[in-house]
């Protein structure tokens, strides 16, 4: 939400600015400088990333108008489940876990975390990583590979619609310029005329350059760089996953494993410990 608050901000500081020069706000409104702009960089997106990449894209701007969902509170609904079911393990075995893990919408002890089970990406890691350590056939080492490999291949696909924008964002001023002089050429064959009116031609074709600065570093400057923010906060919910995993994996105790994913939990979102310890022995006993 704030980045679009961010936005409307820059867009108002420089409408604001503008007036307080007297400016005519009718030579901005150049729809044919907005054509060739908006054309531009859309085709300049399909290029470089296909009509498939466009939904994903539209998707995660959208989400930008929701509040991280990466909470303390979301953190600590994480380390819960978790303890909870490594508990399970403890008491009754691997086999224990099996019921939970192939179907975790139905699952007594994960149907009640909502956040998690409304990421797919989470879900999806974290069951198919417990099915290789409940085969037994992998050592833990070999079981870090793996979900460091599997995070990899998530976080490049992640981060298509950040760079998407990003690309179009470095190709704005290009293409406002690309207009501008377009403009000028039209300028051109105007000369011998009235003074006024090559006066208004130069300053339609300046627009174009003004706008694709602006679209540039006002707009798909911001929107990357929050993509790429929200981008973060998954990899760290998942990372903190992989640390808890790869904990139990190696046979340590369920509070330990919870201790080494909440270690890896960005400070500012990070329960302490005894925060989390109290949390998830209070969740054990209810």
């Amino acid at each position: 939400m704030f980045t679009i608050i961010g936005i409307v901000v820059v867009l108002m500081a420089v409408v604001v600015g503008y007036a307080m020069h007297g400016g005519n706000f009718a030579v901005l409104i150049q729809i044919n400088e907005l054509i060739i702009l908006g054309g531009a960089g859309f085709g300049s997106f399909l290029a470089a990333n296909g009509m498939k990449s466009l939904s994903t894209t539209i998707k995660s701007i959208m989400g930008l108008l929701k509040p991280d969902p990466y909470t303390k509170q979301t953190y600590i609904d994480l380390l819960k489940m978790m303890y909870q079911l490594f508990n399970v393990a403890r008491k009754e075995g691997l086999l224990g876990l099996e019921k939970h893990i192939e179907t975790p919408t139905e699952s007594e002890i994960i149907k009640h975390y909502t956040a998690f089970l409304g990421n797919h990406h989470a879900v999806n890691f974290f069951c198919d990583t417990m099915k290789v350590v409940l085969t037994g056939a992998v050592g833990p080492h070999d079981l870090a590979e793996m979900m460091e490999l599997d995070l990899e291949v998530a976080h490049s696909e992640s981060r298509g619609p950040a760079e998407a924008i990003q690309v179009v964002g470095d190709a704005m001023p290009g293409f406002g310029i690309v207009a501008a002089v377009l403009g000028v050429i039209i300028t051109m064959g105007k000369i011998g005329g009235e003074a006024a009116e090559i006066g208004n031609s130069v300053a339609a074709a300046l627009v174009g350059t003004f706008l694709g600065i602006l679209f540039a570093y006002g707009i798909f400057a911001p929107l990357s760089r929050a993509l790429e923010i929200r981008l973060r906060s998954e990899e760290q919910y998942l990372n903190c996953i992989r640390y808890a995993l790869f904990s139990f994996a190696r046979g340590e105790s369920p509070i330990t494993c919870a201790e080494f994913a909440r270690r890896n939990i960005e400070p500012s979102v990070r329960p302490g410990f005894v925060e989390m310890e109290t949390a998830v022995k209070e969740k054990a006993a209810a």
